[in-house]
């Protein structure tokens, strides 16, 4: 092979490392990193550095295998707590000001109320926080959802499914019907079987 061009390749390979290392979204650092591991294991086979062969065969193993756990626990709602808290709960202010800047990049009309006597439910993973979402009861049995957020490093697996799923306290709240707020960035709604309702989302809890 042409020792430019190995050489590039053995840049590149670096360079997708250090693009892994900057994303805040876990699922796609490990695939980011998978490849550079990958493209790294063929570049070194080339040029005869075995050590850093088999360092980058187990980074890729490794990474491998977080990614084959993080698939098989997505839908799974063993690896998830739902904890339901009071609007002016502590520790959920304390969250929703960590992530303030996020939440409004993705809903930017949320305003929190610690009084208004909404239901506010935390999604936790092990000992890690990793969603929030927040409704309040309307007339007729409406749950208008005024927070749906995930934080940026599970937010590929979007854990608030499992507030609204079948087994979630939303349907065991009483609730007839939930509506999204409207202008929400990304929503993911439609393969939780909401339907589209002009610039929101409604679902009919059975």
């Amino acid at each position: 092979m042409d020792r430019t061009l190995l050489e590039v390749i053995g840049w590149v390979g670096s360079a997708i490392l250090v693009v892994s290392l900057v994303q805040t979204n876990l699922h796609r650092l490990r695939w980011i990193n998978l490849v550079g591991c990958l493209v790294l294991v063929g570049y070194n086979a080339v040029v005869g550095v075995w050590p850093m062969v088999g360092l980058n065969v187990v980074l890729a193993a490794v990474n491998l295998w977080h990614l084959v756990r993080a698939a098989r626990d997505r839908h799974d709602e063993r690896a998830y707590e739902i904890l339901q808290v009071d609007g002016d709960d502590t520790y959920l202010r304390h969250v929703l000001r960590v992530h303030e800047a996020d939440i409004r990049r993705f809903t930017p009309g949320f305003v929190h109320d610690p009084f208004a006597g909404d239901d506010a439910y935390l999604v936790l993973t092990g000992d890690e926080t990793v969603g929030v979402t927040i409704v309040r009861a309307e007339p007729d049995g409406v749950a208008q959802v005024l927070l749906d957020y995930v934080t940026p490093r599970y937010r590929d697996r979007s854990p608030g499914e499992f507030v609204f799923g079948p087994s979630g306290p939303i349907r065991s709240s009483g609730y007839r019907r939930v509506k999204t707020p409207p202008g929400m960035v990304g929503p993911y709604y439609d393969r939780l079987g909401f339907t589209r309702a002009g610039d929101h989302f409604e679902l009919t809890v059975t």
